[in-house]
């Protein structure tokens, strides 16, 4: 996903205005970082003054937590959709891994800024990225623990395993870019196998 996508595909009504800014910011945050970007590098991207921002949005703190609670929105909900895909516990972690990664590499611009800035937002909007992302972690370890049961599994420690499988997805939006020799298709699979070996899938 692009960041021109990312920006359009925002659930609720936003003016033009709004969404050029949030473009713009996705674009600055990923090559200046966020605490180097400024209001008026911003503004200027989305082609804009500096105090017509503030029409939209207080603080650029404000385009950071509306960027990362929509990308973790997003991800949550194709993390419950590749699960409801299959009843088998070992199908539904390969298709969820298989989408994860290839989410996070499809869409590596957004996703370094939502996994990798999160210090940066204000307090309030922090706990509510980390519900969300408490949400992904335990969909994930739910399947874990289904497929233990099932004897899909080796048994393990399932939250442990539900971090480690997160993390080498969202790891890919750091390293991947569109010179890579995978696709975000082909990385997933191979991600998918992996992530099967690693539970010791029957």
């Amino acid at each position: 996903m692009t960041t021109a996508q990312f920006a359009d595909h925002w659930p609720g009504e936003r003016p033009e205005a709004a969404r050029r800014l949030l473009r713009a910011a996705v674009e600055s945050f990923a090559s200046r970082g966020f605490h180097a970007t400024t209001t008026r590098d911003i503004a200027t991207g989305a082609g804009m003054s500096p105090a017509a921002l503030y029409i939209h949005y207080p603080s650029k703190a404000a385009l950071l937590a509306e960027i990362s609670r929509e990308g973790h929105s997003a991800t949550l909900a194709l993390v419950e959709a590749a699960v409801a895909r299959s009843e088998q516990p070992r199908e539904r972690m390969r298709l969820l891994v298989e989408d994860f990664t290839a989410w996070h590499a499809r869409g590596h611009t957004v996703g370094r800024i939502v996994n990798y800035e999160l210090r940066a937002l204000p307090e309030e909007d922090f706990a509510v990225v980390a519900e969300l992302r408490r949400r992904i972690e335990d969909t994930v370890k739910q399947v874990i623990e289904d497929g233990i049961a099932a004897g899909a599994f080796a048994d393990t420690d399932s939250r442990t395993a539900a971090r480690a499988i997160t993390g080498l997805g969202i790891d890919v939006a750091r390293w991947y870019t569109e010179r890579s020799t995978e696709t975000p298709e082909q990385l997933g699979v191979r991600y998918g196998e992996l992530v099967l070996r690693m539970l010791g899938a029957a």
